[in-house]
């Protein structure tokens, strides 16, 4: 009997398996690769919310729980897919300059914010005002993450390539079944297809479409990620990422002339040089309304789990979020009440109902 059944291979999922199995802990893993947000995402990771100049939620923590599990799986499968780049901060106004170097004497973010104004001169870009660099960031290959995790776990067979049936789903007092094998645990990372679980269904989770564009720009020559009013991330052979769109209420992984044209409108406003559009793509990003994720234990049955709501930062959320069910379940450390969903069944008036919630 396998110690957990995993649903679900996104940035969530191989966490999730990733940490058990650094615990010398058993699994299997359904994927159907229904829900695409870790593969279309940008994968940018970065300590700093920019627009208000503010530290990510216990950002040093995260970054000390996630960059040694993804540098671990690239070293172990001998493929580079993480690339330290800093963030450039591209400063609008004096005003601008001015709220970072407030920002920049905070002890939570001084170990993040450079206090040098970059003034560097390119041709495609006009920044009278400079920037602003941001350390301790840089951006996963989450497609070539997700291929190279998914081909070792079917070498090992460890990955069902399959949908998975909640009717199969036998939940017991130590155990669930599912299609006569039985486990331990399970725990869900299945996105935004949460929608259609029906044992945790009752949380919050909204979805927030975004849509990227992969452009060729051989003029623009840029070495690190740029940030204003889009992103603009070089991933080599003048080739550049450029996001994200923002839609509350497109649940589609559907791309868009909309979406499109908001990223080139932006684009051209940040950039002075010839652009050629490669690819348009999207996806639905696992979102909250009280911006944490959910993360805990049903309240009915103990031995099943939930690891959801990574959002926009899932890069930095997944292994922590990971290290933090992990340690709940097998080291009896109380999830922080940010992140753990008691806080949704305490809203909805749902009683737990087993001892260890």
């Amino acid at each position: 009997m396998k110690d957990f059944l995993i649903i679900g291979l996104g940035l969530a999922g191989i966490s999730f398996a990733e940490t058990l199995r650094n615990n010398n802990l058993s699994f299997h893993v359904i994927s159907d690769d229904s829900q695409n947000s870790s593969v279309i995402a940008g994968g940018m990771y970065n300590p700093v919310v920019l627009k208000r100049y503010s530290e990510v939620w216990k950002a040093k923590e995260q970054l000390e729980i996630s960059m040694p599990l993804y540098h671990n799986i690239q070293d172990r499968l001998k493929q580079q897919f993480i690339h330290e780049l800093p963030v450039y901060r591209k400063f609008a106004s004096i005003e601008e300059q001015n709220n970072w170097f407030i920002a920049a004497d905070k002890p939570s973010l001084a170990p993040f914010l450079s206090t040098q104004i970059k003034k560097i001169k390119l041709d495609a870009i006009d920044a009278p005002f400079g920037f602003g660099e941001v350390f301790g960031s840089g951006y996963l290959d989450t497609k070539l993450l997700k291929e190279i995790y998914a081909k070792e776990l079917e070498t090992l067979e460890l990955l069902s390539n399959e949908h998975f049936d909640y009717d199969q789903l036998v939940p017991n007092l130590d155990t669930v079944n599912y299609k006569g094998s039985s486990y331990k645990n399970i725990v869900f990372a299945d996105g935004f297809g949460l929608h259609s679980n029906p044992y945790f269904n009752n949380l919050p989770l909204d979805g927030t479409k975004g849509e990227l564009l992969i452009i060729k720009s051989p003029d623009l020559k840029i070495d690190f990620i740029l940030k204003s009013s889009v992103f603009i991330m070089p991933i080599g052979n003048a080739m550049y990422k450029v996001g994200a769109t923002y839609n509350w209420a497109d649940k589609t992984d559907a791309i868009t002339e909309e979406g499109k044209q908001e990223l080139i409108t932006e684009l051209k406003q940040l950039i002075d040089c010839d652009f050629e559009i490669v690819h348009h793509f999207a996806g639905v990003r696992p979102t909250v309304r009280d911006r944490r994720p959910l993360v805990g234990q049903h309240f009915k049955y103990k031995n099943m789990y939930v690891l959801n709501g990574l959002g926009t930062r899932g890069v930095m959320f997944g292994p922590f979020l990971a290290d933090a069910l992990y340690n709940s379940i097998y080291n009896n450390i109380p999830l922080d009440k940010e992140i753990n969903i008691n806080r949704i069944y305490k809203k909805l008036d749902i009683r737990i109902q087993h001892k260890n919630a």
